[in-house]
């Protein structure tokens, strides 16, 4: 069994899933809006805009998000996806673009006793990452 990462967002799942799709090197595999609901019952309380689910591959890992309505979401909070980049050059290029207009830094790049690089972020969709790049302080 592996875990599957399910985002939820406040209005702007596609955005913010076509972002991860290329900042992360993805390939979305299905989009289901309310709008593809086969009957009004079907649907969530929003406009015909809003993704029930979709799907994105990444890597061997499946990202699965939607849309919430106003009414049902609530901030994320207590959890990060953690990304490991295999260089610093890649550490350097995914914290560029997940901080551009990012809510907040929570702890900007520096080495930690486990890591050469080490950054804690909340993007500007409201999702929590983790970015450790490991370096020669790997451990097997």
């Amino acid at each position: 069994m592996e875990p599957t990462i399910y985002l939820i967002f406040n209005g702007n799942c596609l955005e913010a899933m076509r972002f991860y799709e290329t900042t992360l090197g993805g390939e979305i595999t299905g989009i289901y809006r309310n709008a593809d609901a086969p009957t009004p019952e079907a649907r969530m309380p929003g406009g015909d805009d809003l993704v029930m689910n979709m799907a994105m591959r990444l890597g061997s890992a499946l990202v699965m998000a939607s849309d919430s309505p106003a009414e049902w979401y609530s901030k994320p909070q207590g959890f990060s996806i953690s990304l490991s980049p295999e260089t610093p050059e890649e550490f350097d290029r995914l914290f560029a673009a997940f901080s551009e207009r990012a809510q907040v830094v929570t702890m900007p790049p520096g080495e930690t006793f486990w890591a050469e690089r080490f950054a804690m972020l909340t993007d500007r969709f409201g999702t929590p990452w983790m970015l450790n790049y490991a370096g020669n302080k790997a451990t097997s």
